[in-house]
């Protein structure tokens, strides 16, 4: 049972582990985290290191930004045909965030999944909520940052936000911390080279064999 949400100046309560090595079916892992609080780096670092690990490009209505391409970072749709999506079921998970819709698409993930390749979703709070019921066995992964001052600071810097945008994604970061007890395993990036260890210590931990090698 969820222990009540923490304070703000200790948001997060790290949860730590190791998971099993990977099934003939690959694994399905959900990475979630406020705005700002670095998943799009992290995962990038991630996949240099591991390039087996599909990541699962999503839907959006937004508008892409100069250095974003179709297929690549997202598919940029419109509002009508994303809504087409959800109602033929195409969608794994939807979610609304800040004005725009986002989500995955259904079928390449399991497909992925079935040819035993492990599946990497980068999503919001409510689209990781829907998975969890659609897809009971995936690994939801919850990313925090060390404060909402920092969080702050981070969004900011990016220089891609309205006033009135950075106020919305900092409330919405707010009602997200509040969920991290939901998830299965907490990573505080406080310092990326730390949490990407620590990622990478959950997903692919090294073999007995390994370690029996070590000096």
């Amino acid at each position: 049972m969820p222990t009540s949400p923490t304070p703000v100046s200790s948001e997060c309560t790290q949860q730590q582990g190791s998971l099993p090595a990977p099934t003939p079916r690959g694994r399905l892992v959900v990475l979630t985290g406020p705005s700002g609080v670095g998943k799009g780096t992290l995962v990038n670092q991630l996949r240099q290191r591991h390039p087996e690990l599909y990541l699962s490009v999503s839907v959006t209505t937004r508008p892409p930004r100069p250095s974003e391409q179709e297929g690549v970072n997202y598919y940029f749709r419109s509002r009508e045909e994303f809504l087409n999506l959800i109602e033929a079921n195409e969608l794994l998970e939807w979610a609304q965030y800040a004005g725009n819709f986002y989500g995955t698409p259904r079928e390449i993930v399991f497909q992925k999944l079935n040819q035993g390749q492990d599946v990497l979703l980068e999503i919001e709070l409510a689209g990781a909520r829907q998975v969890r019921q659609q897809y009971p066995d995936a690994i939801r992964i919850f990313l925090c940052p060390p404060s909402l001052e920092e969080l702050e600071r981070r969004i900011r810097e990016r220089g891609q936000d309205s006033e009135a945008s950075i106020e919305r994604r900092l409330e919405q970061a707010r009602k997200e911390l509040d969920a991290q007890d939901e998830f299965d395993y907490v990573i505080v990036n406080d310092n990326l080279e730390q949490a990407l260890q620590e990622l990478e210590a959950l997903l692919y931990p090294p073999s007995p064999s390994s370690k029996e090698q070590q000096p």
